[in-house]
């Protein structure tokens, strides 16, 4: 007889959910040898309470199935065979297996077919025991599933709580960018005012090298500044804005005093 039992949404912890189990089972009394656990198919033997089975646990799909096929031992079906046999009126078919003529599966067959199952001591003492383990195993599946959608539940919110502050940066990014980048519209045209007054003056005949200096050297200053919010460094557009502004005011004042 075999039980099939599954964890819904955790085969992206497969190994993890191997583990779990075999420790769950463990802690609840299981012997499991013959341990052989691979990456998405693990297979291991199970004694528990006297009852011995064989465990399969693979990944389906999105989920992971755990298989659990009971062995019967022969001890067991011997045990109640002749009350089996006359409780279903095949006493015949004793005869036939102590004379080795017909096989003790053709008896179970026939048993089964008869309704003696009843009648086997050995049988329903073992159909208690599965029944007791795969309540244990169901319950271990379910703690297993239970534990591993937890981590889950919180690998996913670590997550989006990453994606969430993602997105923070990114606007606080954006804003930054054109908080700058209106520093540098306003730092061009001030600095084509100058030009244009150092223009003048030089029309008027001023000595206008010195402001002209300044002009030449806060465009060069703007043209890194403008490179540099381009590569997103912020800092370093702060700084060449700074000393443009600097170098734009110089003109300004040397112009101012051009004349004198």
């Amino acid at each position: 007889m075999a039980f099939i039992y599954y964890g819904q949404g955790v085969s992206s912890l497969y190994q993890d959910f191997v583990e779990r189990l075999m420790s769950q089972l463990a802690l609840r009394g299981t012997e499991i040898t013959h341990q052989n656990v691979g990456d998405t198919v693990s297979t291991m033997d199970i004694r528990h309470t006297g009852e011995e089975g064989k465990m399969e646990v693979v990944i389906d799909r999105e989920n992971v199935r755990v298989s659990y096929t009971v062995n019967r031992e022969r001890r067991e079906v011997k045990k109640g065979i002749a009350g089996a046999i006359a409780g279903a009126g095949l006493g015949g078919l004793l005869g036939g297996i102590i004379r080795g003529d017909r096989d003790i599966g053709d008896v179970l067959g026939g048993a089964a077919a008869g309704g003696a199952y009843g009648a086997y001591d050995g049988y329903e003492a073992s159909r208690e025991e599965r029944t007791a383990f795969a309540e244990v195993l169901a319950e271990a599946v379910r703690d297993v599933e239970n534990e591993l959608q937890a981590i889950i539940a919180g690998q996913e919110e670590a997550r989006e709580a990453l994606r969430e502050r993602g997105r923070q940066k990114r606007e606080e990014d954006l804003a930054r960018t054109e908080e700058l980048r209106e520093l540098l519209e306003e730092l061009y045209g001030d600095l084509l005012a100058v030009q244009e007054e150092v223009e003048i003056a030089a029309a008027e005949g001023l000595d206008v090298r010195k402001p002209r200096a300044r002009t030449d050297r806060a465009e060069v200053l703007y043209q890194e500044a403008e490179a540099a919010l381009e590569d997103g460094n912020h800092a370093v557009v702060k700084a060449k804005v700074k000393a443009a502004r600097a170098m734009v005011e110089g003109a300004t004042d040397l112009l101012a005093n051009a004349g004198d």
